[in-house]
């Protein structure tokens, strides 16, 4: 483990929960989602949401994009790795994957609205205050990681790199 990866992610750190969130990139557009409940509600995002028992993060980023929007992506690259510490104690683990394309039908669903987004016009002020940091190189291909640390919806602290060429997941 690099001193990058020690410090983003410490041996002593364990997720409450692991999730995933999942963006489709094709040419200019990106794929975003207005989610409906849960974590983020009333935020703009991607589809993703939390590992079922056992489950891999590949496996559960393709059927939280399959649940939440009805399409199923195209060899999701595994691009970075996100934690998160809340001040209530709540901590996540979260796998971020891009895809260039799906098969399927767009649709909305109870737990999110999908939509396409220019790159150039991303609604940062929309969303969580963490990804104007590392959303603009996973739309490069960069590998990355970042660790953020919230007050509810306020960020307090953050720390994220871009990581090495070839990076591998999880780490």
């Amino acid at each position: 483990m690099n001193n990058l990866i020690f410090r983003l992610h410490p041996p002593q750190w364990a997720p409450s929960e692991r999730a995933t969130l999942l963006f489709v990139i094709e040419g200019e557009k990106v794929l975003l989602i207005e989610k409906k409940r849960g974590l983020g509600a009333g935020k703009v995002n991607a589809p993703g949401g939390r590992l079922e028992p056992g489950e891999t993060f590949h496996c559960a980023a393709v059927r939280e994009t399959r649940e939440e929007i009805g399409i199923t992506p195209i060899a999701p690259v595994h691009i970075g790795h996100l934690w998160f510490e809340f001040t209530n104690g709540y901590r996540l683990e979260c796998a971020v994957f891009r895809a260039s394309n799906f098969e399927g039908q767009l649709m909305e669903t109870t737990e999110a609205r999908p939509f396409w987004s220019l790159i150039s016009e991303i609604p940062y002020d929309r969303m969580w205050e963490d990804d104007r940091y590392w959303l603009p190189g996973l739309i490069e291909g960069r590998p990355f990681g970042g660790w953020f640390r919230f007050d509810g919806d306020r960020m307090l602290e953050k720390e994220v790199s871009d990581l090495p060429e070839g990076a591998r997941f999880p780490f």
